[in-house]
């Protein structure tokens, strides 16, 4: 398979390491970026195993909360010019609004969730793109609903950017907004460690073991240091397993239970996560312009 230079940047970028030795890696691996990413980190080139995708899509997540049922919502635009817009602002507001009430199943079905008015979601979203004169879309939401004895929490960062809903077990509503704040912190990717698929601690272990071969380590104390590091590689994912963010001497599990309570469930949106942002070339887009 050809490697081509749009593979090698998209490699580069998740994992830190130099533009040759990615290269190397696409090519030992036929172009697998995953399998790739491995064999970085079998080699210790590259530190994690996959950094986060650049930040790139504009817009707003939101958190609304009605009783017992919650929703968390990511919208959309083109730049973050419009994301601060009043008009763009409200739209996400009425958005959450309507998955709060309707509660959909996902993103399509939303989209044909009739309103007030006898237009659906879909197109109310189209008139705001008229009038706001940019592409918008919902991307994605997370629909919670909780028992009586339960309790929701929520935090949104930096204006919208970042935003986290948390259900926890009590009625102690400052634990959970303390855990919504921690998780936008620290974006833990699993609860604890019985939530984390098996083929991930599988693929986990293999990558660790490589990486102490490479080392130089005897085998007879490969497993040993395996294990240790697959419970570092724990703690950097398990929000049970993390240190709490305002003491860092504190595991989160312990001050859950200091207030006797427990995580349900938890959805962390950071707005353009895993998006490519659009790549603007004003001087390619002139010329274009001028040979029409």
């Amino acid at each position: 398979m050809a490697i081509t230079a749009q593979m090698v940047k998209e490699l580069r970028e998740k994992t830190g390491a130099g533009m040759m030795d990615c290269k190397k890696a696409l090519t030992e691996t036929n172009g697998d970026i995953e399998k790739a990413i491995d064999v970085l980190r079998e080699r210790g080139i590259a530190k994690a195993a996959k950094k986060a995708d650049r930040i790139a899509a504009e817009g707003l997540s939101a958190v609304k909360i009605d009783g017992n049922t919650a929703v968390i919502v990511e919208v959309n635009s083109e730049t973050d010019f419009v994301a601060k817009n009043d008009l763009f602002i409200q739209l996400v507001d009425e958005i959450a609004g309507v998955l709060l009430k309707n509660k959909p199943e996902n993103v399509e079905a939303a989209l044909e969730v009739k309103l007030d008015n006898g237009t659906t979601l879909g197109e109310r979203i189209n008139e705001a793109i008229a009038k706001i004169g940019e592409k918008l879309s919902l991307r994605r939401f997370t629909v919670l609903e909780k028992a009586d004895d339960e309790t929701f929490g929520s935090y949104v960062h930096m204006g919208g950017r970042i935003a986290v809903l948390t259900q926890v077990t009590g009625q102690n509503e400052e634990a959970a907004k303390d855990i919504a704040m921690h998780v936008a912190a620290m974006n833990p990717r699993y609860i604890d460690r019985e939530n984390v698929p098996q083929d991930e601690i599988d693929r986990e272990k293999e990558v660790l073991k490589q990486q102490a071969l490479n080392e130089g380590k005897p085998e007879n104390i490969v497993e040993k240091m395996v294990q240790g590091r697959l419970n570092k590689f724990f703690e950097e994912i398990c929000l049970v397993d993390q240190a709490y963010v305002k003491d860092p001497d504190l595991k989160v599990k312990k001050y859950l239970a200091d207030k006797g309570a427990t995580v349900k469930a938890f959805v962390r949106y950071e707005v353009g996560e895993g998006m490519e942002k659009r790549q603007e070339n004003f001087a390619e887009e002139v010329q274009a312009q001028l040979k029409k």
